[in-house]
């Protein structure tokens, strides 16, 4: 019997972001992102169907370009880096385009279901085999305790439930 090899992929992190949107106030969006994350894929086909995901992202690295939210996310109303300094994902599924797994943040783990564009395979000037991605998706973060909420003098909610995720992944090939 045949034992397929798999393939191992590490994310290039110069080359990649984990990122998100949500509504303030339900009339603005509010970006950021995580800056110190590490990934890796186990593969035994070149389209990457039925990959192993593993995502690590520091709580800690998440900047939205102002420092007093920055640490309001990072305080027990939102992630409570210090308690959780880890957010999760490991898949279960990926048909190529879909990709299913098992997010933990905070010491809560839900299913997603995230989209996925494979943009294809390079060998850069160095060398390097690299395969590229962009993956999105939404969640609710109260599904995840990150409740805190506000609402303004006229009703609206500060914070909206839905987090937009947006991830640009460049995985490097390992010999």
């Amino acid at each position: 019997m045949e034992t397929l090899t798999k393939t191992k992929w590490v994310i290039d992190p110069t080359h990649s972001d984990v990122a998100f949107k949500v509504k303030h106030m339900m009339i603005s969006t509010v970006s950021g992102k995580f800056e110190n994350f590490e990934a890796n894929i186990e593969t035994e086909n070149d389209d990457f169907k039925e990959a192993e995901i593993n995502v690590a992202v520091n709580i800690d690295s998440i900047t939205t370009n102002n420092t007093d939210r920055d640490n309001h996310l990072k305080s027990d109303d939102f992630f409570n880096a210090e308690k959780f300094p880890t957010m999760k994902f490991k898949s279960n599924a990926f048909d190529g385009s879909t990709l299913k797994g098992d997010l933990t943040i905070r010491d809560i783990t839900k299913s997603v279901v995230l989209d996925v564009d494979y943009n294809g395979t390079a060998v850069d000037p160095y060398g390097q085999t690299k395969a590229g991605f962009e993956i999105t998706g939404e969640i609710n973060r109260k599904d995840f305790n990150l409740s805190w909420s506000a609402i303004t003098e006229a009703g609206n909610i500060v914070v909206s439930d839905k987090i937009k995720l947006t991830i640009d992944a460049q995985f490097i090939k390992q010999a």
